[in-house]
């Protein structure tokens, strides 16, 4: 999905991309049942990105160093969407 006026991926489109990439990098690190809590929040306006994510799940792996794998897929998904428009 684009924004037709400057044929770059919408807002939406990011945030959607963002969105899934982190959610992924997640549950392909824990088994879905073993996740207790999980949130994330994407935000795209005037160009800036924003990535949180809160996790509660198991200790192995470390849910600190999966929430930073989650947020750096979000922006490498982001920024492979520009890189195709």
């Amino acid at each position: 999905m684009t924004d037709e006026s400057s044929g770059e991926p919408s807002d939406e489109a990011v945030v959607e991309a963002a969105s899934d990439a982190a959610e992924g990098v997640v549950l392909s690190r824990y088994k879905q049942s073993a996740v207790t809590d999980l949130d994330v929040t994407v935000r795209f306006e005037d160009g800036v990105l924003e990535v949180d994510v809160y996790l509660n799940a198991p200790e192995d792996p470390d849910p600190e160093d999966v929430v930073q794998e989650a947020i750096e897929a979000a922006e490498a998904a982001v920024d492979e969407l520009f890189e195709d428009a």
